[in-house]
This record gives C-alpha cells, sequence and structure tokens, in this order.
C-alpha cells in the first residue's frame, strides 16, 4: 500500500463532530487541519486530490478527411476538444480517411451525406456539439461547370439540411460556414482588394451556389438568432491539397519532371491571379472566428495576389528546370467564364482576432514542392 493509501486512512474530527479522512479533510477543510499535520504532508496530499478536467468543448465537423477538415481536426484535439466528423462514403474505403488516419483514433467519425438531412440529424443527436465547422462540398472550381446540379445541391441543400437539423437538435451551437472568395467574381474595389462590402457578382456555378449558402446563414442568423459566422476565404493551399487544384498541380507535375518521370505540364489560364494562403494558417481563422462574442462574417486573405504564370515560374526555378520547356496550355482546362484576380483584405479579422498567418506564399509552396520530392520515388 502507498503511503499516501495509509495517510489516507487517518480519520480527523471538527469540532462539530464531522468525521472525514485525513486527505479528504485536507481538501474540504485546510484550515482545520493546518496544525495537525506537518504541512509537508498537507501539500503532498493537496497533490495527491483527483483533478477534475474542465469540460471539453465538442465540435462537429462535416468534410473533416478533405485538407482543411484534416487540419482543422488537428488544430482542435490540440486544443482538448472532443473532435466528431462526418465522411462520405466512398468505394475505396481507404480515400475516405486517408488525410485523418494518423489522427483516427482520436476522433468520433461518422457517415452522413449534406444532401440527407436525417444523416446530419443522426450525427448531431449523438456528439450534441458546441461547433459545427461546415466544410463539406462540391469544392472544384472548373468541376462545377460539369457537375452544376451536384455542386449546388451539397452546397445550397448541405446548408439548409444543416441549419434546419441544428436548429432541432442543438440551437445553442456555434456555427461556421466556409464561404469562399469565389462569390466575388470579378467585382473588386477601387483600391484593387475584395472585402467583406465588395459586390459579390459569382462568375461560375460553385460561386453562385457558396453566395446562395452565405445569404442564407445570414438570413437564418437575423431570423433565428443562431450563431452563425462565415469566414469568406481565399484560396489556400498545403501538400494535402488535391492534386487537380493548380497550386498542387504544379508542384506535383514539375517533381515528376525533374525526376524523369513525365515530360509535361498542361495548364489552362496562366494569366489569372489569386491570393493564395496556407491552410493551415487559415483553419485557425475558423476557430478565432467562432470564438467571438458575436458572429458575424469575415474575410480571410493574405493581401498579396499573384498570377498562375509566377507560381509555374517560381516552383520550376526552385527544382532547377526551364519552366517554358515543360509547360503546355489547353482549352480544356480554361473555364467558360474566367474569374481573373482575386486579392483579399482581411482588415476586419486581423482587427477582431488574435489571428495573423505565419505562411509566405514561397514558404508554402516549398513545403509542397518537397512534400512531392519525398512521395514520388523513381
Amino acid at each position: 500500500m502507498e503511503k499516501h493509501d495509509k495517510i489516507s486512512k487517518v480519520m480527523i474530527t471538527t469540532e462539530d463532530g464531522l468525521k472525514f479522512d485525513l486527505a479528504d479533510a485536507a481538501r474540504r477543510f485546510p484550515e482545520i487541519i493546518r496544525d495537525e499535520i506537518d504541512r509537508e504532508i498537507l501539500e503532498k496530499l493537496r497533490k495527491s486530490a483527483p483533478k477534475f478536467p474542465k469540460e471539453m468543448k465538442v465540435a462537429l465537423i462535416t468534410g473533416i478527411s478533405g485538407q482543411d477538415g484534416s487540419y482543422l481536426a488537428e488544430l482542435l484535439l490540440e486544443k482538448d476538444y472532443e473532435v466528431w466528423g462526418t465522411l462520405k462514403r466512398n468505394s475505396v474505403a481507404e480515400n475516405q480517411s486517408s488525410r485523418i488516419n494518423h489522427i483516427r483514433s482520436q476522433l468520433h467519425l461518422e457517415y452522413a451525406d449534406m444532401t440527407d438531412m436525417a444523416s446530419l440529424i443522426r450525427v448531431l443527436s449523438m456528439c450534441k456539439p458546441d461547433e459545427v465547422y461546415n466544410l463539406a462540398a462540391q469544392s472544384h472550381v472548373q468541376i462545377s461547370f460539369n457537375q452544376p446540379i451536384y455542386t449546388t445541391n451539397t452546397i445550397v441543400m448541405g446548408i439548409i439540411n444543416l441549419l434546419e437539423a441544428v436548429k432541432l437538435i442543438c440551437p445553442e451551437a456555434r456555427i461556421y460556414q466556409a464561404s469562399s472568395s469565389e462569390m466575388f467574381g470579378n467585382s473588386i474595389d477601387e483600391d484593387g482588394y475584395q472585402r467583406e462590402t465588395t459586390p459579390m457578382h459569382p462568375v461560375s456555378p460553385y460561386g453562385c451556389a457558396k453566395l446562395f449558402a452565405h445569404k442564407l446563414c445570414q438570413t437564418y442568423r437575423a431570423s433565428y438568432n443562431m450563431y452563425i459566422s462565415c469566414g469568406i476565404l481565399f484560396n489556400h493551399e498545403s501538400p494535402r491539397r488535391g492534386s487537380n487544384f493548380v497550386t498542387n498541380k504544379v508542384c506535383k507535375e514539375a517533381v515528376m519532371i525533374k525526376k524523369g518521370l513525365s515530360k509535361k505540364l498542361v495548364l489552362g489560364n496562366l494569366y489569372s491571379g489569386r491570393d493564395w494562403g496556407s491552410a493551415k494558417d487559415y483553419v485557425v481563422a475558423m476557430w478565432e472566428i467562432l470564438q467571438q462574442n458575436y458572429p458575424d462574417d469575415y474575410v480571410c486573405a493574405t493581401g498579396i495576389g499573384t498570377h498562375v504564370i509566377f507560381l509555374v515560374q517560381y516552383v520550376f526555378e526552385k527544382l532547377g528546370l526551364d519552366w517554358e520547356k515543360y509547360v503546355e496550355t489547353d482549352v480544356k482546362y480554361m473555364r467558360p467564364l474566367e474569374l481573373n484576380w482575386l486579392k483579399g483584405d482581411s482588415t476586419k479579422l486581423l482587427n477582431d482576432t488574435n489571428w495573423k498567418p505565419k505562411y509566405t506564399f514561397e514558404q508554402m509552396i516549398d513545403e509542397m514542392i518537397g512534400y512531392w520530392e519525398n512521395e514520388i520515388i523513381c
């Protein structure tokens, strides 16, 4: 038997005749027994007293297996959240959770679909979340032209289903909606930036669907007094980005060319410009947005615009290659209606929260190049 176990069997009686074992008395009435036992023993008893952890926050992430969902899950686990996530069934089960396999044992994963309200109600009833991060969607802009109905269903019907389910099951939960810079289209303020007040004129089915969902969130927020905040995130990348998105496509293909596994890189419009930030930085912004006292909408961006051709030049130069020898363009990768330039102003987010981006464009791309250099084996 341990020493402190023996001590805990010693009984002490208060002036009122109440009896406690010594360890319990040390916790409850230290002033009574201060003169009764040695201070050193008292301190040991205090340290051996059970520690009751503060109540864990519960978060639900729809689309947890995506780029943003995986990084957000890591962040919330670091902050001692109980993390739940929805998975959309894939015929290749390994692909469903490849980005979160390293933390899978720490997560509560459930099958659900944004177009199936019953599945959302089931998951919400199970986890009763404090925070809901809606990241699930068909998120590829080019593909939205090929699958406009599916894209719209996942985004628009998806958010209606989620809002109604939350209103029914856990109306006090805080909701983060992943809005998008694609909602702005080619609308730009006179100073060359897009911000929360910039008019929105989307130029793709994806952008239109995101704007509809964005407005629905604002309407539910005002109509039902729900805590719903929208993050208008500009393009954000990482090694976990799908390789059919231009940043990772360029990095992966350039590394393959360097290793002799490919001969060319075929792209669409080289002269469109994007404000590219790090997905690791942007999931911190998502969390910060839901910690505010009142719900609101925030632009999240770096404030630096970069043309695709500069991205290409930087990656190939980093690998010691002449990009002009390997890069071609093909009309099939051009959008029917092009979004020419995106550059966001995050002043409101920076002023209202503690968020500050850590990655530069170059650091982010270097990390993506390094990932493919290690991943691709000749």
